[in-house]
């Protein structure tokens, strides 16, 4: 342990770690806006700065270690004379729309500023503007960057993707896509994990709320809504209420105050999902193909764009089956429509998701199979779908739970848990041991699959089979497990994907919290509304038994695959154009 005194209070911490750490805590605030616990600690902002005792220069805390009888000043003349020129010169390079930016309120930089009652500059303002494909899903402002490198490291070590990069030199020194590539050419998976861990508005997602809008106001659209797994596990952070609280019942109510006709549960879509690659899988583990195994999810556009530009050759190893809110798309525009009586080509489809990569998934044309237009019109992220609540000046306090539409307005707990990393896994479990068995097994039996590790691999007897299964997190580690598969090293029958930490529950979409990661506590509150579910299981929802019933026959029927599944092979990632 190491004893110091930071502004006049006398504390201990461990050997080794860092100021801004040691500071953190005691709970003395050290303004900053650069650092990354473990990832991003290169001191570029030098807004955490503080003044050492018997030194004349300044050190930046978040790279400097503790040290016995350090005396230190986090806020003195010197320190706020220094931050606030650091500050300023930052100012003076950044184009501050904040009347106007999609981060105002929740802006580092802005409340670093606030906090420092910097009404004016003292510096000539140069702004650079590079342009940018304003149709991709990921938004790049070089106006607003304040190249504090976050971008280039969380897409570095921890999705392993390199899409940024440090361009041109001196004063002229900026981020922007490596290897002198637009971004539409760069093998982006759109995890959006640069978006979310962005201090700033220098990258954002494309804002599609415009077009939910001109089809809320349009007499001849009927709009449907969908809300997937993770959206009800974080939706209510940004706007003041808690897990419990922020209920799917009160976003259905939020939903038709705007103007939306009919609300349901991407959650059925979950459901329908396992029906259908969980029959998938015991079909390919019937044929042992060596070429086909291990199967891998397909429920995340963003794990399936890496895929198939980093490992082109394993593509055949998706599962065709399409992602839940595609699946939902597909059976509103033909059973759900049929039901209600009304013209498929009147639907208007908004999918409410924590995703980015959804956003492209939606706009890929073999993927719509209605027969109506896109089968799903429109994504928006949840960070959009509160945005859209204030312009809509919806009251949240006055928010009451309401019932999901008919006819399809139930959902399983398996369907909830997709939003968390292994929910899919432990979903398809749950009902791949039914269709083995004919025997549920206990919903919890699978729960080892759960976590927030990067990897974690699984194996389970069914019916005297054993399975190999893995549950991976994070396209860094999906590239090691994918090398190890490859090199022979391991052998997996099942392998869960989710190209975003945690999965869905921290994905791209999310409200952002700067410097907290969220995933575990949202992932937490979906295994609590799965725990205290009615139904566990997939293929106990009632509604997915009447589906299957009355229009698909059965899973992997010549209707099904039609609707539910995809061809992974009709569409291209830029390095494979070329």
């Amino acid at each position: 342990m190491v004893t110091l005194t930071i502004d006049h209070h006398q504390i201990e911490v461990s050997e080794g770690i860092t100021i801004l750490e040691a500071a953190k805590q005691n709970h003395i605030n050290i303004p900053h806006l650069c650092y990354l616990k473990d990832i991003n600690e290169i001191g570029a902002c030098r807004i955490c700065m503080v003044e050492v005792e018997g030194k004349d220069k300044l050190v930046t805390s978040c790279n400097t270690q503790v040290q016995e009888g350090m005396v230190l000043y986090t806020n003195s003349p010197k320190v706020r004379e220094t931050r606030r020129m650091n500050v300023e010169l930052l100012l003076s390079q950044h184009d501050c729309e904040c009347a106007y930016c999609s981060r105002s309120g929740n802006c580092s930089l802005q409340t670093i500023a606030n906090d420092l009652g910097i009404t004016s500059l003292n510096y000539e303002k140069d702004v650079t503007y590079t342009p940018w494909n304003k149709a991709f899903p990921l938004q790049r402002e070089s106006n607003k960057c304040i190249k504090c490198m976050r971008c280039i490291q969380i897409c570095d070590k921890v999705q392993n993707l390199n899409v940024w990069d440090v361009c041109s030199t001196g004063s002229r020194t900026t981020v922007n896509v490596s290897l002198n590539r637009k971004i539409e050419e760069a093998d982006c998976s759109l995890c959006g994990q640069c978006i979310t861990h962005c201090p700033v508005n220098g990258l954002h997602t494309r804002d599609d709320t415009e077009i939910v809008f001109d089809a809320l106001n349009d007499p001849d659209k009927i709009c449907i809504a969908q809300i997937a797994p993770a959206v009800r596990a974080a939706w209510g952070e940004s706007v003041g209420l808690s897990h419990d609280q922020a209920t799917v019942g009160k976003m259905a109510c939020a939903l038709r105050r705007m103007g939306v006709d009919y609300v349901f549960d991407t959650d059925f879509g979950a459901d329908l999902t396992i029906m259908e690659e969980a029959s998938e899988f015991i079909e390919r583990l019937k044929r042992a193909d060596s070429n086909e195994m291990p199967m891998f999810t397909s429920c995340c556009p963003g794990w399936v764009r890496f895929l198939k530009s980093q490992y082109p050759d394993m593509v055949s190893h998706l599962s065709t089956s399409k992602s839940p809110h595609q699946m939902f798309g597909a059976i509103i525009k033909t059973y759900v429509a049929e039901k209600l009586g009304v013209d498929p080509d009147k639907i208007f489809v908004m999918s409410i998701m924590p995703c980015v990569a959804k956003k492209h998934e939606c706009d890929i044309p073999n993927i719509n199979d209605a027969g109506a237009g896109k089968d799903v019109d429109v994504v928006i992220t949840t960070r959009e779908f509160v945005r859209m609540l204030r312009a809509e000046h919806v009251a949240i306090e006055t928010l009451c739970d309401e019932p999901l539409d008919q006819p399809v307005s139930h959902a399983s707990g398996a369907g909830v848990i997709f939003g968390a990393t292994g929910g899919v896994m432990e979903a398809a479990l749950r009902s791949a041991y039914y269709f083995v068995t004919g025997n549920n097994p206990d919903a919890d039996m699978f729960e080892s699959v759960r976590g927030m590790e990067g990897c974690k691999a699984q194996s389970f007897i069914i019916n005297g089979q054993r399975l190999s299964c893995a549950v991976v997190s994070g396209l860094g580690n999906t590239r090691k497990l994918i090398e190890a598969i490859c090199k022979g090293d391991v052998h997996y029958d099942f392998v869960e994907v989710m190209a975003c930490p945690g999965g869905c529950s921290g994905g791209g979409g999310q409200p952002i919290h700067d410097g907290k990661e969220m995933a575990a506590v949202r992932a937490n509150a979906l295994y609590q509304l799965d725990k205290h579910e009615a139904i566990r299981h997939s293929h106990e929802n009632p509604d997915i038994q009447k589906l299957y019933q009355e229009y698909l026959e059965h899973p992997l029927s010549e209707k099904a695959e039609k609707l539910l599944h995809t061809d992974h092979f009709g569409w291209d990632m830029p390095s494979q154009k070329n």
